[in-house]
């Protein structure tokens, strides 16, 4: 993709980001854009970090492995966002600053044992099946505090927040509804474990950023709005 379309691109969800903040009174400051750069090439990572973007979230291991080497010169902050089997936990606890999609706590011990003392924790966000759906990765809502729990008393991670990815839905309004349901989760988990930062919500894409931001997201992962659709 052309360089100057990606920097366009950017500068309009970055618009979007602070109209949506503007409407519903947060500071834009506030949400972190989580540029998707899955199946994109490393070139395109370089254009639009040439544009001011540093977080970058990647779901597929080996390719996120490969884009490190060849971008080993920028100063990203690499996040891991998709499933990940437990015999492919060391490469993301040796690479990644962010791992989004914990979802049982196989997963959050290994990363804490593989997470090389040298660096800082990892930071965690779990990922709740927000909508009960059998197509979807991610604990149940009732299943969430049991887990942070949990979590939280590993060494080498440090548990941020919540991650969801809501099944589609038509209006804003019914976009919202699973939205507002995983901020009430984190409230719940800020009061059952006060020693963790717990101020992350994982949580918006392209067609339903506007909905999270009003619902409280404070990372909206945007992928088909700024590198275009995938092939």
């Amino acid at each position: 993709m052309r360089k100057e379309d990606i920097t366009e691109n950017l500068n309009r969800v970055r618009a979007r980001i602070v109209t949506s903040c503007a409407a519903c009174g947060r500071d834009p400051d506030r949400v972190t854009l989580l540029a998707v750069s899955k199946t994109r090439p490393a070139s395109d990572l370089r254009s639009a970090f040439d544009a001011g973007q540093r977080d970058f979230g990647e779901n597929y291991l080996q390719e996120a492995l490969e884009k490190q080497a060849e971008l080993s010169d920028l100063d990203i902050t690499w996040h891991f966002i998709g499933p990940l089997q437990s015999n492919k936990t060391r490469a993301v606890a040796e690479h990644f600053h962010w791992m989004h999609s914990v979802d049982r706590l196989k997963i959050a011990q290994r990363l804490s044992s593989q997470r090389p003392d040298s660096m800082p924790p990892l930071n965690l966000c779990l990922q709740v099946n927000i909508d009960d759906e059998d197509s979807k990765s991610g604990v149940l809502p009732e299943e969430v505090v049991a887990l942070a729990e949990a979590v939280a008393e590993l060494p080498n991670v440090c548990l941020r927040g919540l991650m969801a990815i809501p099944a589609p839905r038509e209006s804003e309004e019914e976009q919202k509804q699973p939205f507002e349901a995983l901020y009430a989760l984190l409230d719940q988990l800020r009061e059952r474990l006060p020693g963790q930062p717990l101020d992350t919500l994982s949580m918006g894409m392209s067609g339903d950023m506007e909905a999270a931001i009003a619902s409280g997201a404070t990372m909206v992962r945007i992928g088909t709005d700024i590198f275009g659709r995938r092939d």
